[in-house]
């Protein structure tokens, strides 16, 4: 499997996002905040993923897009946990990941707590049959 977070895998549909923020099941490991739901994607691909650092709880647009920077870098390396839940439910997954702290964490406690989240989503998904 390849290591990339390509286009394919940013959620742009505005009706999509809607839908999971006000229908998706929400997990939490603080300062994160991940609502999930499956759906259709139009590609073809195991999911699609928002996101989102409050602006204000960071002003600078630049401190947004490093922590955004940050969280991506995470979720591209253990994008892994989300191919597997996909294959085994043969289902597509619409994400919405949230940061909720008001301060930037160093990058690897942000890789930890996006492990654990998607361990916890992996628990939510496979085990809920």
């Amino acid at each position: 499997m390849r290591e990339d977070l390509g286009k394919k895998y940013k959620l742009c549909s505005h009706k999509v996002i809607e839908h999971v923020y006000q229908n998706g099941t929400t997990t939490k490991n603080y300062p994160f905040k991940l609502i999930s739901i499956p759906v259709d994607l139009p590609n073809n691909v195991p999911f699609q993923i928002v996101f989102a650092v409050p602006k204000r709880n960071f002003k600078k647009a630049v401190d947004r897009n490093h922590v955004k920077r940050l969280m991506r870098e995470a979720v591209r390396k253990h994008k892994a946990i989300l191919f597997n839940i996909s294959t085994q439910r043969n289902i597509q997954l619409a994400l919405f990941l949230l940061y909720t702290d008001k301060e930037i964490l160093p990058y690897s406690a942000i890789e930890h707590k996006i492990v654990v989240l998607f361990e916890r989503l992996e628990k939510l998904y496979l085990n809920h049959e």
